[in-house]
């Protein structure tokens, strides 16, 4: 396939774009050249060889999990692509945050073929990050719209009905739009560090109510000898892997039916991402009772997967929420993303903030119906991000 870069300040230039159905086939170097291209700016760790490359070594995102890559390059005659785009041939909705469910019933009902389609994500992660991936990012607006006339032949050579790209930047989001894509939003709540130095200097800035009321959890949380390890780098043994993989297997199974990672999962990114992940680990009585796994970028610590064996009174918030505010303030890191949903996050200091999706719908018909029905829903989420902003728990100023 070939598509064309136009740009304002240079003529057209003829770029080339290579469909890979394996990042063991691309060097880890020339994909974190586009994904990360400027790691000590910014950096984030979904996008990157390490962590996709481990979804598919680990047996996780392949295609007989019903995520098959189909990964962009976007080549112009260097050794290193001018573009990137993870992106995987779907079988199905499930792992993607971003849900289209009734999309593919009522097109399935009409006589059409919703699958397969075209996700362009990371994996099982809602976390917003860059989904074209550009190593000019001077000059990625062009180099982007080649991805996505890519993405969009790519769509017809495959039979697919759709092209999704979830979660990607504001700016990725706005552009998309303006290409023609149909434009999603939702809600998450994120933390956000307002330069604390400890955690009661955020506790300061609360309600005197609900600063009362994180006090008492933290303390019951961690009554009957319960212990707390902040775990990274080397801590990351198979042991400690084990132990967090029963906690993860335990709440998948109970919340999904069948969990989405493997154990060989959790040891890959042990090996290739240690320096970026933050295990918090609960102990009771000499053993591990539960655990949550983050990750560390450059500019949020990302709260993932949790789970336990034991179940002990608020150790889910401890774990989860405030052991990783403790984290940021003390890295001085600016946010804390605390994944998909949870309106009770909102009580415990996290704040709503918006996320995003563009989508390609190949059926004319389809197409329409969907983007009158986004229209509606662009209000409805607007006005409760208003409502649950207005309900935040800080003291008024």
């Amino acid at each position: 396939m070939t598509s064309r870069r136009a740009s304002d300040a240079e003529a057209a230039a003829t770029f080339r774009i290579r469909v890979v159905d394996s990042l063991t086939d691309v060097r880890a170097e020339l994909w974190d050249a586009c994904a990360n291209p400027d790691p000590a700016k910014w950096y984030n760790p979904f996008v990157s060889h390490a962590f996709l490359s481990a979804l598919e070594r680990s047996g996780s995102a392949t295609a007989r999990t019903g995520w098959h890559p189909q990964h962009l390059l976007l080549e112009g005659g260097g050794e290193i692509p001018a573009g990137a785009a993870p992106c995987y041939l779907k079988s199905h909705s499930w792992g993607e945050y971003v849900f289209d469910h009734g999309w593919a019933e009522a097109y399935e009902q009409a006589g059409g073929d919703y699958y397969p389609k075209l996700q362009v994500s990371a994996p099982f992660t809602p976390v917003t990050g860059p989904r074209l991936l550009t190593a000019n990012t001077r000059d990625a607006a062009p180099l982007r719209d080649a991805l996505l006339a890519g993405l969009i032949e790519l769509c017809r050579l495959r039979g697919a009905s759709s092209v999704h790209i979830t979660f990607p930047t504001e700016t990725e989001w706005t552009r998309l739009g303006e290409q023609g894509l149909l434009q999603r939003t939702d809600q998450q709540f994120h933390w956000l560090n307002q330069g604390y130095a400890r955690f009661d200097d955020f506790l300061a800035a609360l309600a005197s109510r609900k600063r009362k009321t994180i006090v008492r959890e933290r303390r019951e949380a961690l009554q009957g000898g319960i212990t707390v390890e902040w775990l990274t780098g080397s801590d990351l043994t198979e042991f400690v892997w084990d132990a967090f993989f029963a906690f993860y297997m335990d709440t998948g199974s109970r919340k999904w039916g069948r969990p989405y990672l493997t154990r060989a999962f959790f040891s890959l990114i042990g090996e290739t991402m240690r320096d970026d992940i933050l295990l918090v680990m609960a102990k009771r009585a000499g053993r591990y009772i539960a655990g949550a796994i983050n990750f560390i970028g450059s500019g949020a610590l990302y709260g993932r997967h949790w789970g336990a064996i034991e179940h002990h009174p608020f150790l889910h918030f401890e774990i989860c929420y405030y052991q990783a505010i403790e984290f940021a303030i003390a890295k001085k890191i600016a946010c804390v993303e605390a994944g998909a949903q949870g309106e009770h996050k909102l009580a415990r200091g996290y704040v709503p903030v918006t996320t995003y999706s563009a989508h390609y719908i190949a059926d004319p018909a389809l197409r329409r119906a969907i983007a009158s029905y986004l229209t509606r829903e662009r209000a409805y989420v607007e006005a409760a991000g208003e409502a649950l902003a207005a309900a935040a728990p800080f003291r008024k100023t």
